[in-house]
């Protein structure tokens, strides 16, 4: 969860110094307390405004200017009685009502805040401020939807704003608009308001967004300032464990720790170390750390941001029941968050998982597809597919390393083309014979412009698109790049579904595929059903490569795929781990394991946990007979 910004400053309400009688005693103390504000000494001001009240009592100004002081020394209750009297003796000022609500967040009182800006709000207040708290009220608590909502008004009116297009950004990627994250911060070196912990704020979440490029310049100009506050030194080490820079993420955490106003970050800086316990190997501080942190979180929405690494860190130990219990209750928790975070998207929610396996193509409509002007083989992408956790990372680092090739990450743009289809009113997948030549031309287009967002192919390279749910968007692919060769990464459907079940997915409608083992495993066999289904009838040119046989003996399986996609052989795909490490950013939550040298650890990881698959194993056993994969994981 994105952290929670600084409300804009308070409204000092200036109308009360053209109608009050000039050079009174409280007056002139009023506005000497005003004065000692703005110079940034509330204390001496709080002294002052309290003395004109002493000269008379009922000082609108002087009680605003207290209000003021004593908000500004964080003292909120008392800060909030004194707007609560201002609003109560002129309520037709909005200043008071929206210093009212500012004092009432501070304390975390959600209701009476928004009651506070509605008041605000019926005076006809609607500026990019009022905006801009009132969706932080909502960001506040967990509502990240109506916060998403409110801020947009707040973008709408100041667009140039850094600190108000970074909160709408966090709203976006909490409810799953991650392009209008990306759209809302791709602007930022036009921002006004740019300082260094916002810098670092925005280049992390456009990391977590996949746009590298743009998140490396945000972070690289935080890295100038020679003292940064502490936040912004613990997002550039999260940046740097993220991108696999260790050991200049331990140095900096040395930093950091030795910093005395570190104290201020709380069980965030504990959070970065047992992170860093994780990818050191030291499983028990790791675990001990998060069940620390975990101890202080009480909302139990929050809880399965730790839920999840802790289960990891029990794994790692051997503590199996531990393990599988904490992950239950991660999900739990996880669910309740996605309720707060977006709950028109949850009631929306379907009961079958992934019904886009019901689409089917028509054996009379693919017949009739016209593949004149489609691109040939070597100026087609090669697209790596699978069930998520089944190895598809460690294939895509293993190609990229061939200078050949170039892989961009995982990306959304073969699922944008099948809505783009839908769009231009062709019913997808049953009817795309009607796509004409000149609109698979500029479907083809609009991808190539989305791939060069990402990266830069040299002459003679070839794309490597990896998306394991482009499984589901073979229609499309077959359609639009009928020459691409396709890698269907094939593994142990329990080892898969117990690495999908440990991973704290972001993705709506994957989390909710997450929730529990009999909902993964009816979407694990209703992804496979659609594909062999729709593979048998649209004949692509595909390889199977299973995980378990690659990691095992990897050197002929590797050339064995280099032949399959005509390539010139290079070593460098030998050590993909060294290439993924030299890369840095690697989106997929695999980032850690696949930095490491090819191994076969992860195998049949699932027989710890094997009591659990009993209920389940029969859903999945059409893959387990067709892959010649035994029930209790021997192959």
């Amino acid at each position: 969860m994105g952290a929670v910004g600084d409300h804009r400053p308070l409204f000092f309400g200036t109308d009360w110094l053209a109608t009050t009688m000039a050079d009174t005693d409280a007056d002139t103390l009023t506005r000497a307390a005003a004065s000692l504000l703005q110079r940034g000494q509330p204390e001496a001001a709080e002294g002052c405004a309290r003395e004109a009240l002493r000269v008379e009592p009922t000082h609108l100004g002087a009680l605003n200017v207290l209000g003021v002081a004593l908000n500004a020394q964080a003292r909120y209750p008392n800060a909030s009685d004194v707007f609560a009297e201002l609003a109560r003796r002129d309520p037709a000022c909005v200043d008071h009502w929206m210093n009212l609500g500012t004092a009432l967040q501070a304390q975390r009182r959600h209701d009476e805040a928004l009651a506070a800006y509605g008041r605000a709000a019926a005076l006809g207040e609607a500026s990019a401020d009022f905006y801009y708290n009132v969706g932080l009220v909502h960001l506040d608590r967990g509502s990240f939807e109506a916060a998403r909502l409110v801020l947009q008004d707040a973008v709408r009116l100041a667009p140039d704003d850094a600190e108000i297009a970074y909160q709408y950004a966090v709203c976006c990627d909490e409810t799953m608009n991650q392009d209008e994250a990306v759209a809302a911060l791709l602007r930022w070196p036009a921002f006004r308001g740019l300082n260094t912990e916002l810098l670092a704020k925005i280049g992390l979440l456009l990391m977590n967004l996949g746009e590298l490029p743009s998140a490396t310049r945000a972070i690289d100009l935080a890295a100038r300032d020679s003292n940064p506050d502490t936040e912004s030194l613990l997002r550039m080490i999260q940046v740097l464990e993220r991108t696999n820079r260790l050991a200049e993420a331990r140095t900096a955490l040395a930093r950091l720790r030795a910093d005395p106003r570190a104290a201020s970050l709380g069980t965030d800086l504990d959070l970065i170390e047992a992170r860093m316990a994780d990818r050191e190997g030291r499983a028990q501080d790791a675990r001990d750390l998060y069940a620390k942190i975990l101890a202080s979180t009480r909302e139990f929405h929050l809880r399965h941001f730790q839920l999840y690494p802790l289960a990891k860190s029990l794994d790692a130990l051997g503590r199996y029941d531990e393990a599988f219990a904490t992950l239950e209750e991660a999900h739990r928790s996880q669910m309740a968050y996605m309720s707060l975070a977006a709950p028109e998207m949850m009631q929306r929610r379907g009961g079958v998982p992934l019904q886009v396996a019901d689409l089917r193509c028509d054996a009379a409509d693919v017949a009739n597809w016209d593949e004149t002007g489609a691109p040939g083989v070597d100026a087609s992408p090669i697209f790596i597919v699978g069930f998520p956790r089944s190895g598809t990372t460690l294939l895509e680092q293993t190609l990229d390393a061939n200078p050949s090739l170039k892989a961009m990450d995982e990306t959304r743009y073969v699922h944008e083309l099948v809505d783009r289809i839908a769009d231009l009113g062709v019913p997808y997948p049953e009817r795309l014979a009607s796509l004409t030549r000149s609109q698979l031309d500029e479907l083809r287009a609009h991808y190539w412009r989305q791939v060069a967002r990402r990266v830069e192919l040299q002459p003679g390279q070839r794309l490597v698109d990896k998306n394991p749910m482009n499984l589901l968007a073979l229609p499309a692919i077959r359609r639009l790049f009928p020459n691409s060769p396709l890698l269907l990464a094939v593994r142990h459907p329990c080892d898969v579904m117990l690495s999908c079940y440990m991973q704290h997915f972001r993705a709506f409608q994957f989390t909710l595929l997450c929730r529990d083992l009999p909902t993964l495993a009816t979407g694990y066999r209703r992804a496979f059903d659609f594909w062999f289904r729709e593979s048998a009838l649209l004949q692509p040119a595909y390889c199977e490569v299973r995980y378990e046989s690659f990691v095992a003996d990897f050197e002929p399986q590797v050339r064995s795929l280099a032949d399959f996609l005509g390539l010139s052989w290079t070593d460098a795909m030998l050590h993909p781990g060294e290439h993924a490490r030299r890369k840095g950013y690697i989106s997929t939550p695999s980032y850690s394991q696949v930095v490491k040298p090819v191994n076969t650890k992860a195998v049949g990881k699932w027989k710890a946990y094997q009591r659990h698959f009993s209920a389940v194993l029969p859903t999945v056993q059409p893959y387990l007979d067709r892959w010649g994969y035994e029930p209790e994981g021997r192959e």
